[in-house]
């Protein structure tokens, strides 16, 4: 059965009957489709940084363009002056020097500086195509971490020079936090945790992680004050706090209650004040004691924790919060209604139900309402990376963490179901099986590990199986179900900061009630990745990031034909007309291995693979052209 068409009675017939019209007033139709622009696909404002420069709290808006560089006046709780910069997808990385506010973006790795007093941008510096962290040095320096190169750089803004360290560690591809201090550049690195202290004069380091650390994936936040030096460890919550002058026996802070990471450290006289990930808790360290001080909701994500005398204020994906420890409450003031306003951002993942089209990206799902053509948007903490209309419910499979979510079409009654856990972090596409009321999800590992997996989550039962490894030394990029059988699509490079073990991907065929692999084959030579899989009228299709289709036996995994599509990725749906896909650019039939273009020209502005779906009836499609939905009618 289609994963992205309704999933009832009409899928089955569709798949199961072959009820396909291809005659033709069908291809007519194709000719000359109906597009209906729906507007913003998803607007949001979204931060994922913070600095504060005397009274105000300067941040910035990512997966938008341009990205917006605001500053919030905490008295008045208004963003009181904006400017826009001219390259940049968003940006991790803040610091200042004086009144000068310096920011390291990604796509590219461009550094600018802000003059806070004038609101002027400059572009000073740039270090490759992704700035993951930057630091002031005590002598006014400013120094980068970048991916994928894995290395420190430097800019001297007095001269305008700049300097690279190189890799902080060969083969690692983030410095995903640094710190600096008159003579140490400290360089927290991944997907493999290592903790680099780096001379400043001659360059030379040396690793500063005790070795039973090195389980772990990243050295992520790193904080400095004076002799101090904190950093926090992931998967695992834990924090360490380094004296300088003896950097052989740090202290181990490990958090509680399941927290995976910390986000955001500030170091402040005697204590430290750290948020936690995925619960999104306040904590406190003080002498050798860690104090629960809250949460401003489930799932907050703290980007950087200001203490001013007893004023507790956090930045978070789009508020500040202040927090009242003599009554444990947070007061927040969300960052679009004081100024800087949500804007079209990249699209993540996209179905429809019979009442809504739901779009996804940063931190929510906006809400598209068929009867009114009201947008809404809805709190999500994470991202969700796929969306499964069931009956009146739809299911969502949440980046990062691998977690499960369940909410209505409207986008009320938003709830968790769990976590995938076996070191997923990434749902990357997903099925429903209705004869067994089962919903399928395939995932990519956290970074740095090895082997995807396949869940069934049973809606009936709510038991939740994780199948690890089912296509073997890959990642799940893909999943499709059909009688009792789920076809997923392998990829090569199991997750970010890993080589791919094989040389081609595999398709494989699961049976869901016996648990066995019933057949791989690696249909296509040289395939790194089958981004897609569908069953269509008695055929499995497969397309590779490449851009072939290979059209295969569901039986046997025996390649009947192929023929290619395009220069890339691609994704396919099933309408009452046939079957559809998308590559980013256009809109395309396939017929057998005969590729018509429907619609051309969408320049999708997307994050990650393309996005298509069909209406809940099957009429109608639903894509986006630049940064709006839009529906494709005339399908008959």
């Amino acid at each position: 059965m289609d994963k992205r068409f309704a999933r009832g009675l009409i899928s089955v017939l569709l798949i199961c009957t072959g009820f396909v019209s291809v005659s033709a007033p069908a291809r007519a139709a194709v000719a000359a489709p109906t597009v209906t622009d729906l507007g913003p696909a998803s607007s949001v404002t979204s931060t994922s940084v913070a600095e504060q420069v005397g009274d105000r709290i300067w941040t910035i808006t990512s997966g938008v363009s341009p990205v917006q560089v605001g500053a919030f006046d905490p008295a008045t709780r208004t963003v009181d002056r904006k400017l826009s910069l001219p390259t940049g997808a968003g940006a991790w990385a803040m610091t200042h020097v004086g009144t000068d506010l310096y920011i390291g973006l990604y796509t590219p790795g461009d550094v600018y500086k802000v003059d806070t007093t004038t609101g002027t941008a400059t572009k000073v510096a740039q270090f490759g195509s992704f700035i993951w962290s930057i630091a002031a040095t005590p002598d006014g320096k400013i120094v980068a971490g970048t991916y994928p190169d894995g290395a420190v750089h430097e800019y001297d803004p007095a001269t305008g020079a700049t300097r690279s360290y190189g890799a902080a560690v060969a083969g690692e591809q983030y410095v995903r936090s640094i710190a600096a201090d008159a003579t140490t550049i400290y360089a927290g690195v991944g997907t493999k945790a290592h903790l680099i202290a780096i001379d400043r004069a001659g360059g030379e380091r040396r690793e500063i992680l005790p070795a039973r650390y090195a389980d772990r994936t990243f050295v992520a936040t790193l904080a400095l004050d004076g002799t101090r030096l904190a950093a926090s460890l992931s998967p695992t919550g834990t924090m360490l706090v380094y004296d300088t002058n003896d950097l052989s026996n740090p202290v181990e802070v490990q958090t509680p209650g399941g927290d995976q990471y910390i986000t955001a450290i500030t170091l402040t006289g005697d204590d430290i004040y750290l948020g936690t990930r995925p619960s999104g808790t306040l904590y406190r360290y003080r002498g050798n004691t860690l104090t629960r001080l809250g949460s401003p909701y489930d799932g907050a994500y703290f980007n950087r924790i200001f203490v001013d005398s007893s004023t507790v204020r956090a930045e978070l994906t789009s508020q500040v919060v202040d927090f009242d420890e003599s009554t444990g409450t947070f007061t927040g003031t969300d960052l679009g209604q004081a100024g800087l306003p949500p804007a079209p951002e990249q699209a993540m993942a996209i179905t429809a139900t019979q009442s809504s089209v739901l779009v996804s990206g940063k931190a929510g799902i906006q809400v598209h309402d068929l009867a009114t053509g009201a947008s809404t948007r809805t709190f999500l903490p994470g991202e969700a990376k796929t969306m499964t209309p069931v009956g009146q419910s739809v299911y969502l499979g949440v980046y990062t963490l691998a977690r499960l979510w369940q909410m209505k079409p409207d986008g009320s009654a938003l709830h968790e179901l769990g976590q995938v856990g076996n070191e997923q972090t990434r749902p990357t596409d997903e099925a429903y099986d209705e004869s067994s009321r089962t919903w399928l999800i395939s995932t990519e590992p956290d970074y740095g590990k090895y082997d995807g997996t396949l869940v069934e989550q049973h809606l009936d039962t709510g038991q939740r199986e994780v199948h690890r490894g089912v296509v073997p030394q890959q990642s799940v990029r893909s999943v499709t179900t059909a009688d009792g059988v789920a076809y997923l699509g392998g990829a090569t490079r199991n997750s970010l900061g890993t080589d791919p073990i094989l040389p081609q991907a595999t398709v494989v065929a699961f049976d869901l009630r016996s648990n066995r692999t019933l057949w791989e084959t690696a249909p296509l030579p040289k395939a790194q990745s089958y981004s897609d899989v569908v069953v269509y009228r008695g055929k499995l299709y497969a397309t590779t990031d490449d851009g072939r289709l290979a059209v295969l036996d569901p039986l046997t995994g025996k390649l009947l034909a192929s023929t290619t599509i395009g220069s890339g990725q691609s994704r396919l749906t099933i309408a009452r007309s046939g079957l559809y896909g998308t590559d980013n650019t256009r809109v395309f039939k396939v017929d057998g291995t005969t590729v018509t273009t429907v619609v051309d020209g969408l320049g999708a502005q997307i994050y990650g693979y393309p996005l298509i779906t069909t209406s809940h009836n099957g009429d109608a499609l639903y894509t986006i052209k630049g940064r709006n939905l839009i529906r494709i009618g005339g399908l008959r």
